[in-house]
């Protein structure tokens, strides 16, 4: 059977991403404009973040069932497309400092955002398993791409190494859940009998394997040096793209498949706690900022798992009952990822050729040098600690806010003790940036200018996360609507 129009547009942004990708290594033998490249890029992820409001307008399922197309998928898809594109207007100075090619770079992200759509929009479990695979893939190479540094060819293959055994779990797994319920497709599985060891099997491989992809403890193993070792860019698209598509799958699974949301509540409360505290108490010894931000990364998983945690406990009594702490993980995956980008695009910037500058002695005296990169540096450290006025402060205060209403006492508590913690070492660079005199080798040296398109970036990083701050109801008012949760009531 051929697809349909209708089939087509629910598609068309991974259409529009996996074309613009062929198209540039199409183009790569005969143009040598990197500033076409990067036109290209941009036009590319652009137009398919555009097209997925055909998602919303054209809603319904897809190729007999294996995509979903709701408010839902339109929200990750605009996410996840705002993501690429401030990604790749930040990418393109770092690629020309770095004398690294940009076609290649480019098809690899556009392909690596296709699978991430996929995943936010799959409906069945091989299905999510093609795009976790075009996903990660695409993400191996990205994490090798500086093929003359050593750390970069570590982090490439520490990455494919233990990405591979996570994906072995999360087949395992569908394997599992097909024995056990005769499906793959996630809305057979809704009368699935929650009682069942090999269904509970099969959904706890699955958690393996999604848990690797958000850097979940004890599964991050991999992050501090794949996020350190892999090119800055890549690294802030690491931070926020492929965790948020794992995230709309695990969301997709708890709106469709009740027997998940019964079993699965112990395990996010673990999950949540041990995150929580392995990404804190690791970024509390680190002198390096980039891999200090790479285990804020694994911390800020487990504020998100808190809020699983909560979502498994109300979904009990209801899906209404559930969507405030569903609307909580959403607006928290938008602020975290605006800030995110903002962060490593400063850092990629500071860390000068050949990322050799990412101490944080290098890093004082900021605030007298270059005071406007400081204010916005200090600005997203801010946020990912939760301070008022920002946007990291309301993410944080729905999770909790779901977290007490869900009765989860502890869990509240401890979430609170690790924003007391993560407050140090994000104090620790602001206090470096504006309380400590530089060295005289880095006092000595010209201030950096930053280009425009990077400068475009951390602009709308910054206005976004002041924003959301100050008036979070238009997002809230949005991923609470009934139709983006599949239909709350």
């Amino acid at each position: 059977m051929f697809p349909v129009r209708e089939d087509l547009l629910r598609v068309m942004p991974e259409l529009i991403w996996c074309g613009f990708g062929v198209l540039v290594m199409l183009f790569q033998p005969f143009v040598r404009s990197r500033h076409f490249f990067t036109f290209l890029a941009l036009l590319g992820s652009a137009l398919g973040t555009i097209s997925a409001v055909g998602i919303s307008r054209c809603g319904g399922t897809a190729f007999g069932g294996l995509i979903q197309a709701d408010s839902f998928s339109f929200f990750f898809h605009l996410l996840i497309g705002l993501v690429v594109f401030l990604v790749i207007l930040a990418a393109g100075p770092y690629l020309d400092r770095e004398r690294l090619a940009l076609p290649e770079f480019y098809a690899l992200v556009f392909f690596a955002t296709a699978g991430m759509g996929i995943l936010a929009s799959a409906q069945e479990l091989l299905t999510a398993f093609i795009g976790l695979e075009l996903s990660s893939i695409s993400s191996y190479v990205l994490a090798g791409y500086r093929r003359d540094s050593l750390k970069s060819s570590e982090s490439s293959l520490k990455y494919f190494l233990l990405g591979s055994f996570a994906t072995a779990f999360f087949l395992y797994g569908i394997a599992l859940v097909y024995g056990a319920t005769g499906s793959t497709n996630l809305s057979r599985m809704a009368e699935a009998d929650p009682a069942q060891n090999l269904l509970r099997l099969g959904f706890s491989l699955i958690l393996i394997g999604l848990g690797f992809k958000v850097a979940a403890a004890p599964f991050q193993i991999w992050t501090p040096d794949v996020y350190e070792g892999a090119p800055t860019p890549v690294t802030a698209l690491f931070s926020a793209g492929p965790k948020a598509a794992a995230f709309a799958l695990l969301l997709r699974i708890f709106i469709s498949v009740p027997a998940a949301t019964q079993y699965w509540f112990w395990a996010f409360w673990v999950l949540a706690v041990l995150t929580m505290f392995a990404g804190n108490l690791g970024a509390l010894v680190q002198s390096n900022v980039k891999r200090m931000l790479a285990y804020s990364s694994i911390a800020h998983a487990g504020y998100i798992l808190v809020a699983f945690a909560a979502v498994t406990f109300l979904a009990q009594e209801g899906r209404a009952a559930a969507a405030p702490a569903y609307a909580a993980i959403l607006f928290y995956l938008l602020s975290y990822a605006l800030v995110k980008l903002g962060a490593f695009t400063i850092v990629s910037q500071f860390g000068g050729e050949g990322e050799k500058h990412l101490s944080l002695d290098d890093y004082a005296g900021l605030g007298q040098r270059q005071p406007v990169a400081a204010a916005a540096l200090g600005l997203f450290l801010l946020s990912l600690l939760g301070l008022p006025v920002t946007a990291g402060f309301f993410g944080k205060f729905y999770i909790f806010k779901a977290a007490v209403n869900s009765h989860l006492i502890w869990l509240a508590i401890l979430m609170a003790i690790n924003s007391v913690i993560g407050a140090y070492y994000y104090l620790r660079v602001i206090v470096v940036m504006y309380m400590r005199d530089p060295s005289a080798e880095v006092a000595a040296t010209t201030p950096m200018r930053f280009p425009l398109s990077v400068n475009l970036v951390l602009a709308i990083a910054a206005i976004g996360t002041i924003l959301f701050g100050v008036l979070p109801n238009p997002v809230l008012n949005f991923v609470l609507q009934p139709t983006l949760l599949g239909g709350l009531k």
